[in-house]
């Protein structure tokens, strides 16, 4: 089940995620996960809301270059090679992951991916019985 991911591209100074969280704050937008990439000058912050269109739009409001992406939610076990057999019957169908990031809470990972081919994808998980995140669940965690 496809979810709605921000990016939104940083410059890499110091106050800029502050500035994202304030918007976010504002307008009642929770963050529900997010990871940041960064390089020499500029940094992406991927992040899963509570509300990706509310979102998107008070942060174009505030001159922020950002941008929605479909993503893949999916729940393991949080147990040593889990997540292994799951990427596992991904590989094995040429499906590339170009990123993902994740977060442990007792028993289960919670998983978020971009993979190459969101449709394929999708098949993959559903026919190896991985349990796929509602992006209604993902927005909410």
């Amino acid at each position: 089940m496809k979810a709605k991911q921000l990016s939104i591209f940083l410059e890499n100074k110091s106050g800029r995620l502050t500035e994202v969280t304030d918007v976010l704050g504002e307008a009642g937008v929770n963050l529900s996960a997010m990871s940041i990439a960064d390089n020499s000058d500029f940094g992406i912050l991927r992040c899963i809301v509570s509300d990706p269109e509310k979102a998107y739009k008070v942060l174009k409001e505030a001159h922020f270059a950002v941008k929605i992406t479909d993503v893949i939610g999916f729940v393991c076990p949080n147990t040593s090679g889990s997540l292994a057999v799951v990427l596992r019957y991904l590989s094995q169908k040429d499906i590339f992951i170009e990123y993902m990031y994740s977060f442990a809470n007792g028993d289960v990972a919670h998983v978020v991916i971009r993979p190459s081919d969101l449709d394929a994808c999708e098949r993959v998980l559903e026919e190896k019985k991985v349990e796929l995140m509602a992006a209604s669940d993902l927005y909410q965690l």
